[in-house]
């Protein structure tokens, strides 16, 4: 099935804004990759640049969330599964040669808050709802919830962070690192 004229432009301006970032990403870039009709951008998203970058923090925080969700639910305790998320992201990041390859917290939280309040709380929102996962889910392994709402924060906080220092420096030892810290963190919260 052929995609939509305004699905295919929130897919271009996705990938251009997660791979060149927010500012490098030029509305008649996102036109040309896209393909579309001159005119559709503005007609599709009035608010222009704003309004389509609006659409794809929340878009991407939906599928992030919607991924940290499934893979959660059905293949064992946060403790486990979260470091084995970050196993494959690290390959992952190897195997792109860590090219095209930019986390959310950067181009959209970092590069875009300070420009623009709707973009902020949109990225606010983004992490809180990636938390909310993390915490619901540490919940059911046992973790009282005070300490899963709290342990989900530092865990995006971590999760963020790696990714940004692995980026920058081309290595995944961030990531490694985090993922071997990740069960210690957690058993030592979860009820006996």
């Amino acid at each position: 099935m052929k995609k939509n004229t305004r699905e295919n432009i929130l897919d271009t301006a996705g990938r251009l804004f997660f791979t060149q970032g927010y500012h490098a990403t030029g509305l008649n870039q996102i036109i040309k990759e896209s393909e579309a009709p001159k005119g559709s951008l503005y007609y599709y998203f009035q608010g222009g640049k704003e309004e389509l970058a609006l659409e794809c923090i929340r878009r991407i925080g939906k599928d992030v969330a919607d991924m940290f969700w499934n893979k959660l639910s059905g293949e064992g305790p946060v403790s486990e599964v979260l470091p084995k998320m970050m196993l494959e992201l690290a390959e992952e990041m190897k195997q792109q040669n860590f090219k095209n390859f930019m986390p959310f917290s950067f181009w959209a939280a970092a590069e875009t808050s300070c420009i623009s309040n709707p973009l902020r709380q949109a990225c606010t929102d983004v992490f809180r709802s990636w938390q909310q996962v993390l915490a619901d889910k540490m919940v059911l392994d046992g973790v009282p919830r005070q300490e899963a709402d709290s342990l989900s924060l530092l865990l995006i906080t971590m999760m963020e962070g790696t990714l940004i220092v692995a980026t920058t420096t081309e290595d995944v030892a961030p990531l490694l690192t985090a993922a071997d810290y990740v069960p210690r963190l957690i058993n030592s919260h979860t009820r006996a």
